[in-house]
């Protein structure tokens, strides 16, 4: 077996191939998740008025006509509760967002599109093990083996890469910290 791996996790990574190892802190889109939320309540809201007026507008034609029993009433129920539903989803999504932490990682990135982030409590651990692979890589008989703890994090919860000022384009996102 090679000792020119890096593993992470169940994955290795040639040494020779990590572009880049680098200690940052990503943080959750707060921001986004309440834009998202507000659009998803505005669209709620309008699906509701848009329902009602439609249910208002039949009533009042089935008042000028003979009366088919008021099946308006249940499918409103219906609407409603699948509206409520919706928001309380909705809710529980941006909650997770806005309660999930910070977190302090070492980044591996590498000559491809693939990479991996580790944490730890302590931001003195990830910087040493940042150092020990940087020597690794510079120096093939180095050899060190550490353990660190994992973490289940959605990526589109949270920003991670490099903060870049970009004029021009469209759908450019960038992140201060």
């Amino acid at each position: 077996m090679s000792k020119r791996l890096l593993w992470v996790g169940e994955a290795y990574y040639p040494l020779q191939n990590v572009a880049r190892v680098h200690t940052v802190t990503i943080h959750p889109r707060r921001k986004e998740a309440v834009l998202l939320f507000v659009k998803r309540v505005l669209a709620i809201v309008l699906l509701l008025v848009v329902l009602g007026l439609l249910a208002a507008a039949i009533d009042t034609a089935n008042s000028f006509g003979e009366d088919e029993g008021g099946g308006g009433a249940g499918l409103s129920a219906l609407v409603l509760v699948v509206a409520v539903g919706a928001f309380i989803y909705y809710l529980i999504e941006m909650l997770k967002v806005l309660g999930a932490p910070s977190y302090y990682v070492l980044a591996v990135e590498t000559n491809g599109p693939s990479h991996a982030v580790v944490t730890s409590s302590s931001t003195e651990l990830l910087r040493n093990i940042a150092q020990q692979i940087a020597e690794a890589i510079e120096n093939p008989r180095a050899e060190f083996e550490v353990r660190v703890e994992k973490i289940s994090i959605s990526p589109k919860h949270y920003y991670y890469g490099d903060s870049v000022n970009m004029y021009g384009g469209s759908g450019n996102v960038g992140m201060a910290s």
